[in-house]
């Protein structure tokens, strides 16, 4: 590799701290995807691990050393790509919507086999996924399921815009609709009572006192509003278990992403909601609870 590659990969590896929730991202793979953007086909950290580099001229080097610079001051990589990949969609990204993180495909590949279930049954599955964001959940499941309908929503509207840019970039247009709405609210109709067969969501669960204080790369580039989820944290979870069961059919499913330390309080509570059958928790591989699932 040439002088300028290994010269870059040694100051992302001394100037640039990586977070743990995007163990995608190392000094290689950020190199290789702002590589591959500066060369005009850009690639998330996972996809530009694949392959060869392309040649940069003179015009690919100057991009890259304004990327590596961007990057370097702290703007998120997939940001600067506008890739990001989840389970195994290469989805777009940007300063719209939470980047799509590592530890939801936990909740996004439970959703999956829920609803292969589901439609193993009946001839098609009702999905609503709520604070969709960039719609990795919505489309993941869309993708897996071909007799899945999804039904999403998020209360930002720049999110929404990207999730049905996604839907388009992967071709699920047709399966997945996205709405502009808080939480429940877009689907609170006859239409979607007790019809829903599978209703997820990853929701903010992050304290408010908490979220200034988060790595810059988080608070000063992604939106707020996919972090903040009130005072301590569970405001929109507590919302959450409140309206799903007028939503939920009976013997649907919900399915939820919880924070670090969040999960064993939110079972009991979940446990305790009118309809509730099963409740079972979904560890990551440190054992701790990330996310739940209620049978109802």
């Amino acid at each position: 590799m040439n002088t300028l590659y290994s010269d870059l990969l040694q100051r992302f590896g001394t100037e640039l701290a990586f977070l743990p929730d995007k163990p995608e991202e190392t000094p290689e793979s950020t190199l290789r995807a702002l590589w591959h953007t500066a060369s005009g086909s850009p690639r998330s950290a996972e996809a530009a691990m694949q392959g060869s580099l392309p040649e940069l001229d003179a015009g690919g080097e100057s991009r890259l050393d304004a990327l590596v610079q961007k990057r370097l001051a702290g703007v998120p990589l997939a940001h600067l790509t506008q890739r990001q990949r989840f389970v195994d969609m290469e989805m777009l990204a940007g300063p719209g919507a939470l980047v799509p993180r590592r530890e939801t495909e936990l909740l996004a590949r439970a959703a999956i086999d829920l609803a292969r279930e589901i439609a193993s049954r009946q001839a098609g599955v009702r999905v609503v996924d709520v604070c969709t964001g960039s719609g990795n959940v919505a489309l993941a499941i869309a993708q897996h399921v071909p007799t899945a309908r999804v039904f999403a929503a998020d209360l930002s509207e720049d999110a929404v815009e990207l999730a049905r840019r996604n839907a388009e970039h992967l071709g699920l247009q047709s399966r997945a609709t996205f709405s502009a709405g808080d939480l429940l609210a877009p689907f609170d109709t006859a239409e979607f009572h007790q019809t829903v067969d599978l209703l997820t969501c990853n929701p903010p669960y992050i304290s408010s006192a908490k979220v200034e204080h988060m790595h810059g790369e988080i608070s000063q580039h992604e939106p707020h509003l996919a972090f903040d989820g009130g005072p301590f944290g569970v405001a929109i979870l507590m919302r959450l278990l409140q309206d799903a069961p007028r939503f939920l059919r009976p013997g649907g499913a919900l399915a939820f992403e919880v924070g670090l330390g969040q999960g064993p309080a939110m079972a009991k509570r979940l446990e305790k909601v009118a309809g509730v059958t099963q409740v079972r928790p979904l560890a990551d591989a440190h054992n701790a609870i990330r996310a739940l699932v209620a049978r109802f």
